[in-house]
């Protein structure tokens, strides 16, 4: 069983910055597409970003040139550098593979951006 956990959320105001970590054992990072997805509060779980383990990258559009997502195989983690942020982008943030493994959601991050 893999557990993924991410860290690094917070709260920051309007045009601010956080990097968050997605970590986790087992061979998925390796294996998989992987994604970032969030949920703001009282809405679906929308996916953000995902790359592949060749580095092809996909961006929805509403982050599309504020967010960054990497990845390092080696020490199974998965990264999400997000500048410029939004109060829009306010939510929990979660890491799982694309297209996702149901069974491998982690607690996810709080992101809260402020105007």
């Amino acid at each position: 069983q893999v557990q993924l956990v991410e860290s690094g959320g917070g709260l920051v105001q309007a045009g601010g910055s956080l990097r968050l970590s997605c970590s986790g054992s087992g061979r998925i990072f390796s294996l998989n597409r992987m994604g970032w997805y969030r949920q703001a509060p009282e809405k679906q779980r929308e996916l953000v970003a995902t790359i592949t383990s060749g580095d092809s990258t996909y961006y929805a559009d509403s982050v599309k040139g504020r967010f960054t997502i990497s990845r390092d195989n080696a020490k199974n983690a998965v990264f999400l550098q997000m500048n410029n942020l939004k109060p829009d982008d306010t939510g929990v943030y979660y890491c799982n593979a694309y297209p996702v493994l149901p069974s491998h959601w982690g607690q996810g991050t709080q992101v809260t951006v402020s105007s």
